[in-house]
């Protein structure tokens, strides 16, 4: 980055999982992107349990798979690379589905609590700074 960012209400840092407990199936979760806005948006999703069946198990241990059971709601292309955030804590990035906003194939996640110790061991080894 050319300079720091600017926290304010809308702008925070990333807070990243501290336990390795699985997500509950129906935690209410926010998906946001820019893609094809000026401005930042927002959508709730809930995480989705026994997602590989919805996949026919294309579903591995580093993915988490969120949207509405009723349909209407998910993340989207062009959001990929966006964060999903769970109770404040960075749980996803938007990686990929079938369709969008579809009851039957809710948005796959790359699951972040998987990589905690990864992203901690790059930071603690940066030597760019």
């Amino acid at each position: 980055m050319e300079k720091p960012a600017e926290f304010n209400a809308i702008i925070q840092p990333a807070v990243l999982p501290t336990s390795l407990a699985p997500l509950q199936g129906g935690t209410i979760c926010m998906v946001y992107s820019y893609y094809l806005s000026p401005v930042l948006r927002a959508v709730d999703v809930q995480i989705i349990p026994q997602c590989q069946y919805y996949y026919y198990y294309r579903i591995t241990d580093n993915m988490v798979c969120a949207g509405s059971p009723l349909g209407g709601k998910d993340s989207c292309q062009g959001d990929s690379g966006g964060p999903l955030i769970c109770n404040g804590y960075f749980e996803g990035i938007v990686s990929w589905g079938i369709s969008c906003a579809n009851k039957y194939f809710p948005g796959v996640y790359t699951k972040v609590r998987n990589y905690v110790s990864w992203i901690n061991w790059i930071i603690d080894n940066d030597n760019t700074s």
